[in-house]
């Protein structure tokens, strides 16, 4: 992620800090700009035809776009309460038929009772506490079905370092507006997946310095 795309793609997320309703239908610049890598990787993994969950859904244009371009999937998107009304409005003006309704989700709350066969998630992990982390990880592992997937895109260190310049500045802003959010470690993610039955598929490679980590639970 660059710096060019942190003020748009937190507005929403900082908006909801201060609890303020969204009265108009939210744009995240970065999420129009990552569409198309992402999308090429999700036509990979998630091949055969299913029930989509994607946490944190933000403004939804995500929701919108890769449902357009992957007909064989019904996406969940879910966010917490005070940011759903954004993803309404994109739903309401260019939804697709296989868009259900989004729904609250708190990952440190309920998960939903129902079963899953892909899980998508995007630019979640850096803004969480670890606490929060741990619980979205565990969470994903009672609902994400056996053989099913999820793909975590974001920005991750590697053996504790930083992968570019941009990334540990980012980080320095990060840690400035929530001392407890920041850029995670690649083995201590993979490692929360291996406890709950994922195991590592493929780790793409993304440009401005983010990544895809793909995994699979067990059959």
């Amino acid at each position: 992620m660059s710096w060019d795309d942190v003020q748009s793609f937190y507005k929403h997320f900082l908006m909801n800090s201060h609890n303020k309703p969204t009265v108009a239908k939210p744009y995240a610049e970065s999420a129009d700009q990552n569409k198309e890598p992402i999308l090429a990787v999700l036509r990979h993994e998630f091949r055969k035809p299913g029930l989509v969950l994607e946490i944190g859904s933000g403004t939804g244009q995500h929701a919108v776009f890769f449902s357009r371009y992957l007909p064989h999937l019904t996406w969940q998107p879910t966010e917490l309460t005070s940011n759903l009304g954004g993803i309404e409005l994109w739903l309401a003006e260019e939804g697709a038929d296989n868009v259900l309704n989004p729904k609250s989700l708190d990952v440190c709350a309920a998960w939903p009772e129902q079963s899953f066969d892909f899980i998508f998630s995007a630019n979640t992990v850096h803004i969480m506490g670890w606490p929060a982390v741990v619980s979205m990880i565990k969470g994903i592992g009672t609902v994400l079905k056996p053989g099913g997937r999820f793909c975590l895109y974001g920005p991750f260190n590697y053996q504790g370092r930083f992968t570019s310049d941009s990334n540990a500045r980012f980080d320095q802003w990060l840690k400035s507006r929530d001392p407890v959010s920041g850029i995670r470690d690649f083995e201590s993610m993979n490692e929360l997946a291996a406890e709950v039955g994922m195991m590592l598929l493929k780790d793409y490679e993304m440009p401005v310095n983010n990544r895809i980590l793909c995994w699979q639970k067990a059959s």
